[in-house]
């Protein structure tokens, strides 16, 4: 196939080019080129989105596959309009922060959206990320209704994660001879290393799928998730559990950034942030690898890349919280 991918230099998009490249396909990468190189073999063609007559050059080409994972809605819009006559089909990544409701657990791809970001938007605001993103997935699905594809995905982890979030995990349970865990032992993870969600979206290509899928995998509970962390990184610290009352007494953050854990949304309001219903998904060929795999090759990667990101508690703040658990008994 000759495939293009609007971007290709970073993360998901980067790695979505290195698997279509591994089964032998035609990749063409159109970006800036600011953020990394393409993968080998791929061909980059430098473009600033911003200019509107970015693809031009590229419409004079046919594309078996286009891929974007853009956040920008002008982006998208501007895309379509140049590359729809080009493409044969069309995938869009975009995120499951378009969906309304975060509260209410074993929802599929019918549960309300977001209302798509105005055109008048700040498109940098990432407050209104969940906004964006959907205004960008009704620009593509309003232009190639029967010819694209739209993929939401959830928390993506593993090996070169820019945001540091799941890299936390490996970090603290091979750093730390007792691991503090927050919230109850039956809550819900859900998440998919990169590695696996590449392979699917080229797989969607290849098989010319329609549709809306969710690109994450199926939940586990908090428990089986730090024991396959464990497992990967091949340590045994105690587990210190606290409550979400505890953590918040102590000034600790959700989810991701300074004094944060990553992975922890408390309360009723994000029952379903990490409780998707992917039963479309796996029927679409979703596969998934044993989170102790990317726990391993995350570790690996912290390693060989001592300068990379780990969000959430220091390994001081981490130590400090686990004593102050103790004090409580």
């Amino acid at each position: 196939m000759n495939i293009l991918v609007l971007g290709g230099t970073a993360w998901l998009s980067r790695q979505i080019a290195a698997e279509a490249l591994s089964r032998g396909h035609d990749v063409t990468c159109a970006a800036r080129g600011e953020s990394g190189p393409v993968a080998d073999g791929a061909r980059l063609v430098t473009v600033d989105r911003d200019d509107p007559d970015a693809l031009a050059e590229l419409a004079e080409q046919e594309w078996e596959a286009v891929i974007d994972v853009t956040r920008r809605p002008s982006h998208a819009r501007a895309a379509v309009a140049a590359l729809a006559d080009a493409a044969e089909h069309w995938t869009y990544i975009s995120s499951v922060s378009v969906y309304a409701d975060h509260a209410t657990p074993h929802q599929d791809v019918s549960a309300p959206t977001l209302e798509p970001a105005p055109s008048d938007v700040d498109e940098t605001d990432t407050s209104r990320y969940g906004e964006l993103k959907r205004a960008c997935e009704v620009a593509v699905t309003d232009a190639l209704p029967d010819r694209s594809l739209v993929v939401r995905p959830g928390l993506v982890v593993g090996p070169g994660d820019p945001s540091g979030r799941f890299a936390y995990w490996p970090h603290h349970a091979a750093a730390a001879a007792e691991l503090l865990v927050p919230g109850s032992p039956e809550d819900n993870v859900q998440l998919i290393d990169v590695r696996d969600l590449a392979a699917w979206v080229v797989t969607l290509a290849e098989d010319d799928v329609v549709g809306v899928l969710d690109g994450v995998g199926p939940p586990v509970s908090r428990e089986q998730f730090v024991q396959e962390v464990l497992v990967g990184v091949d340590t045994s610290p105690a587990l210190v559990w606290v409550e979400d009352e505890f953590l918040a007494e102590h000034g600790v953050q959700m989810w991701m950034g300074e004094r944060s854990i990553p992975l922890w949304a408390p309360g009723p309001g994000y029952a379903g942030h990490m409780a998707r219903d992917v039963l479309l998904s796996v029927d679409a060929d979703l596969l998934v690898r044993p989170l102790s795999e990317t726990a391993r090759d995350t570790l690996l990667w912290l390693r060989e890349n001592p300068d990379a990101t780990v969000a959430g508690l220091t390994d001081t703040e981490h130590a400090e919280l686990v004593a102050a658990a103790h004090r409580r008994t």
